[in-house]
Parts: C-alpha cells; structure tokens; sequence
C-alpha cells in the first residue's frame, strides 16, 4: 500500500492534481462498492487544464476522487461539531452525495448552523465565518467581533440524484470567507470559477458574491475583486426590469456588461433569470472577461457577456488588481444585505482561463447530478414549501401546517402517504386524505394538518413523514423538518 501511495504522489506532480486529491482517489477506490462514483465539476475543470484549487459544496463531492467532509455543523444545545460527509457507492447508486441523514440524527430537536465549506481541492481554502470587514460603508458585522453570521444549516433543503441533500442558506447579516487563500488568481492573471443556486431566493442587497476577493475584507479599491453575483441590485450595471441577473463584482462596480459610456449603467441584452436552479461561471484574464448562465436542471450555458473591461479615466479595472482571497454571500468589505442559497462552486488555478467548451461540460455535469426540489417540505400553511423557519404556539393552541411530497423522478410512484410525528400531548387533523395512489414525475402532493400543540412547554421539531413505493414496487421513506415552540405568553402587569 505504500509503494502504491507513493506512486499516487508521484502522478499527482507530474499531473498538476493536488496530491491530498490522489491519495482520496487511492482511499475511494479501495471502499467503493457497487456502483463507481460519478465524476464532478473539478474534474471536468481538470480535463480542460484550468485545476480547481478551492471547491466548495453542501450538496456534494466535486471530485470523483474525493472522499472527505464536505461541511462542518454546530448543534446549539452542547456546542458539539461533527463534519459531514459524501454517501458511499452501493449497488443502487454511486454515492458522492452529501450524507444529510447525519445531520438530521445529530440536529433533532435544535439548531445547527455551518461552520465550515470544506475546500475538496486539497489546498485548505476551507470557507469558515467572514471575519469583520471595513467599518465605513458596510458597517461591522452582527455576531460576536463584527463577524457576520453562519448560516443556517437545514434551511435548504433540496435532492441531489433523488437524495435529500442541504444547501447553504445565506440572509442579510450572515457569510462566510477565507482570507488567506493559496493558488488562487493574484492581479491580472486570468482564472474561472462558477456556482450552482437558487434562482428564486435573491434580493437587492449587496453583494451576493462567491469567487476572489481582497483578503483584508475591506474595499482596497476598483479591480481588487472578481467574483460571480446573483441578484436583482440595480446601483452599477444591471440588466432590464427587476432582475436578477447573472453579473460580476468588480469591486466597486457589479457589472453585467461594459457600455461605451461610463454614466449608461443599463445592459439591455443581459437576460433576466427565472430558473430554480442555476449555474452560472465568471471567466476572467487579461484585458477580457466572459460570464455564461444556464438553467442547472437542463439546457447550454448562453453568453451573458463576453468582452472588454470596464473602461475609464484610471484604468482602474485594466489591468485588474486581484488579491486571490475566497468569499461567499458577501461583497469585498464584507457588505452583508444580500440573499441567497449556494449549492457548490469553485474556483481554478490562477493563470488559466476556461473554455467555453470546458464551460459547457460542466454544465453537463450539473445536470448530471440531477438538482430538484426537497422530496418532502413542511411548513405553516400558505408559507410555500421553499420557506424555512419557526412555527410559533401557545398551550392548546391549533395552527395549519401543510406537508408537501414532490416526485423528483423520472417515473410515477404509488402508494404515497403523508403524516406528522408529534410531541408528546399533540394532535394533528388532515383537512382531505392524506394518501395518493399514483403520483406522476414531476407532480406534487400537498395535505395540510390542523395541528393543536399540547399543555407542555415544547422547543424542537415537528416531523413530517411520507412513505411511497417507487418505479419497482420497493417502498421509500423520507423526513422533513419544522422547527415548532409552545410557550405560553408573558404577562407584564
């Protein structure tokens, strides 16, 4: 084993692929069972001479090779941590996907939030709390010293390759960062990156970013950032109507195109994006830079911009002035009013400049990896099965909550039945039947619950069970959770 580790870092020299990255490959192929792990964004990237060298998902592996924790969470009742990791290949399927039943076994009953984006790349650019930013302008951050928050960790719910998967769920005041980045594009040198999120979770705030950054968290000027954005802010360059927009902050400068005159913000050919999925890359290099857009779920990347830098009196934007560190859901200073859902993204080595070719394989591996929305979503009533947060009761008190089952796949499913797992003294009353004899793809099922809480004082979860039997007869069970509180009121006087 060790002759062979040893040849393993050998060819990781000679192939420019990070040797932790190879010993992984080594590790997964010795325990893969089954099925053989698919193949991930960073490989497509790695074909086409543009190496990631930070890579980050809540979702899933973005090497086949890879074999570690891909997020970090913190659960709120004991401060205890556990790192989860990508689902092993088995006969059904090839893994690669995020293990999320861990995590609703370790969060039942509290919070937890991510305190970690692991970089799969090997590098260590791990994505951990964005650190206090520029005390003009954006202002401090609201967690403990100015940091801004951590997110959420089971706001996001959605299925990868038919699993239930989490991505990572980004509001005003929270974001995530890593300063001290390694190998990532410096100055003028030419890079790629892309992302994978939610097309209906945005606002207008600033900046909802993932890519290279300054690496002091300030605003160290025009040119000193380039990341991908997403969103519906309309203050520098922005497309037609309402947004969003798939565009990139320059620092400075969100810029969805370049016009020939620097007081014409508008890009009037810039598309306005309705996709529930998204991907979206930001291509940089010298005196040129290109994004592209796709519906994640199907279809081509499409040119959204692809031409010369912002042009003006101070060549501030040309040469660019890069600093090569990694932020997500933030600007530059750490302007934290943005929102949005992140699903995975990297970034490639400084110095390469990826094709539109090699673009339009990674679109095809996202694809691959089949995005859909949760299988199963609970939430009050007329709330929308996208939305998270709390479910508030007082002792005895009744409340509709709706449990919605959703079929992710290619074929109809039988048998679909839903219902609550309860607290204990609480009762739940369908308004209509809550089983389904044949749902077919894509079609949802919806059965809202009068809930009454009980006499107790009760924090934690309300679970929602759906049980199915799928394309072959065998039958499925998945869980959704709402967090639920019953107290009484406070009397004052």
């Amino acid at each position: 084993m060790k002759s062979r580790t040893k040849l393993l870092l050998t060819l990781a020299v000679a192939l420019a692929v990070p040797p932790a990255v190879m010993i992984l490959a080594q590790q997964a192929g010795a325990g893969a069972a089954g099925k053989a792990r698919p193949q991930g964004p960073c490989d497509v990237y790695a074909a086409g001479n543009a190496p990631c060298v930070a890579a980050h998902s809540s979702t899933r592996a973005l090497f086949a090779a890879y074999n570690g924790p891909l997020y970090q969470v913190l659960r709120q009742s004991d401060g205890k941590t556990l790192d989860i990791g990508v689902v092993q290949p088995n006969a059904q399927d090839g893994g690669g996907y995020a293990d999320a039943a861990k995590q609703d076994e370790f969060c039942a009953n509290t919070y937890c939030w991510i305190t970690t984006l692991y970089d799969q790349s090997g590098h260590k650019n791990d994505l951990m709390q964005a650190p206090h930013g520029q005390m003009t302008g954006a202002g401090p951050g609201p967690a403990m010293g100015a940091f801004n928050n951590i997110p959420v960790a089971d706001w996001a719910p959605v299925t990868v390759l038919g699993h239930k998967v989490y991505g990572t769920f980004i509001v005003p005041g929270s974001g995530m960062r890593w300063n001290d980045a390694h190998h990532t594009a410096v100055d003028d040198q030419a890079e790629g990156q892309y992302w994978v999120v939610n097309g209906h979770h945005y606002n207008g705030g600033c900046c909802y970013d993932y890519g290279n950054a300054e690496t002091d968290s300030r605003d160290d000027g025009d040119g000193t950032m380039e990341t991908t954005f997403f969103g519906s802010q309309g203050t520098w360059y922005h497309g037609p109507g309402r947004g969003p927009w798939i565009m990139s902050d320059q620092e400075n400068n969100l810029v969805g195109c370049v016009t020939d005159s620097p007081q014409n913000k508008l890009c009037p050919d810039l598309p306005i994006i309705d996709w529930r999925f998204v991907t979206a890359t930001m291509d940089g290099e010298p005196h040129h830079w290109r994004t592209m857009g796709a519906d994640a779920q199907k279809g081509e990347m499409k040119i959204m911009y692809d031409g010369k830098r912002v042009q003006n009196n101070n060549n501030s934007y040309d040469p660019m002035r890069k600093q090569g560190g990694i932020l997500l859901g933030n600007g530059g200073d750490n302007s934290n009013g943005s929102s949005g859902t992140f699903y995975e993204g990297a970034l490639t080595e400084g110095g390469t400049f990826p094709s539109q070719e090699t673009n339009q394989k990674l679109q095809a591996n996202i694809m691959s990896a089949q995005y859909n929305v949760a299988r199963v979503a609970v939430a009050p009533a007329n709330a929308g099965a996208d939305s998270p947060g709390l479910q508030s009761f007082s002792p005895g008190s009744s409340q509709d909550t709706t449990i919605t089952y959703t079929n992710v796949s290619s074929s109809p499913v039988s048998n679909v039945s839903l219902d609550l797992a309860l607290p204990m003294g609480w009762t739940a009353t369908p308004a209509a039947d809550s089983k389904m004899a044949t749902l077919a793809p894509g079609a949802t099922f919806n059965v809202t619950f009068k809930v009454t809480s009980g006499p107790a004082a009760f924090s934690g979860d309300l679970v929602a069970k759906a049980a199915w039997k799928d394309s072959e007869g065998r039958d499925r069970a998945e869980t959704a959770i709402e967090k639920v509180r019953n107290n009484s009121a406070i009397k004052i006087n």
